[in-house]
């Protein structure tokens, strides 16, 4: 924000004092009384200026803070291009049953998620055309394994079977230049067993990357904007699709807080931008830490 400037007073205006009276050899008389009229005058012209000299402080005072109460995009001439962050809602925690604490807090070592899955999920931002198939509710199993390969979807199946997994919610979106983004939020019925999903189904903090792709894509880089996400009690894992690639471009990251394991996908033509991806997985981390 651009400091508030300070407002130095205008000088107040005086009435030059009046002249000596010349002194006489006559004899002392009755001074004679001044001139009413020209009295008046001089204390109306004074007046006036006085209050000229106040409008004006004031003018300038209401413009400077004026100024410094607007965001710097809408003051003329101080605009500045988008980033390409989108516009999304003020986000809230939802609220949590009656004596339930939040997963990181002092009674919970468990690490649960006692609040509704369903509302941690990131809301859409302004302009986006939601999915009709991932409104926010709950999903199947299958509707899940599905962003995956083929050939990675029935060891993966299994392993969920096997790990107690409660229940999966959903939420996805197009934006107008074309970015798909699909939110899974996977809740299972301790924190080893989502750990153990993470670790040995997918692979997500592998060396070379996680062994388990999102469907076509053959070629994985390890992203390093996780370094500059600091949610505590949480890990974050970060990939894109390697060039070459096909018409559309893969972004994807893993967020395990406890005993959730949330998938972020965005898909795009050419390319799948980095600035709103990572707003996107910054948001979703936040709000299940």
């Amino acid at each position: 924000m651009t400091a508030q400037p300070t407002e130095t007073p205008a000088a107040e205006t005086a009435v030059p004092a009046p002249e000596p009276a010349p002194v006489s050899a006559a004899p002392a008389t009755e001074p004679a009384p001044a001139a009413p009229g020209r009295a008046r005058r001089v204390l109306l012209a004074v007046a006036r200026w006085t209050a000229a000299a106040v409008v004006c402080g004031g003018v300038g005072t209401g413009t400077a803070l004026g100024i410094t109460a607007m965001e710097r995009t809408d003051v003329p001439g101080l605009a500045t291009e988008s980033d390409g962050r989108w516009d999304y809602p003020e986000l809230r925690l939802p609220a949590l049953p009656a004596d339930r604490p939040r997963p990181f807090t002092s009674g919970n070592d468990g690490e649960i998620h006692h609040a509704d899955l369903r509302e941690l999920l990131l809301p859409a931002p302004a302009g986006a055309t939601l999915d009709p198939k991932l409104k926010g509710g709950f999903v199947s199993t299958d509707a899940y394994l599905a962003l995956y390969g083929k050939e990675f979807r029935a060891d993966l199946k299994k392993t969920l079977a096997d790990s107690t997994l409660r229940h999966v919610a959903a939420r996805g979106w197009t934006t107008p230049d074309g970015t798909r983004t699909s939110i899974h939020l996977l809740r299972f019925s301790s924190v080893a067993y989502a750990e153990a999903y993470k670790d040995e189904a997918l692979h997500a903090d592998g060396a070379d990357g996680p062994e388990a792709l999102p469907d076509g894509v053959e070629g994985v880089v390890m992203d390093d904007f996780a370094d500059d996400v600091d949610v505590a009690d949480t890990s974050l894992y970060v990939f894109r699709e390697k060039k070459p690639y096909g018409p559309d471009q893969v972004r994807w990251a893993y967020v395990q807080a406890g005993d959730t394991l949330a998938l972020i996908t965005q898909t795009r033509r050419g390319e799948a931008l980095g600035v709103p991806f990572q707003q996107t997985v910054t948001l979703q981390n936040q709000l299940l830490g």
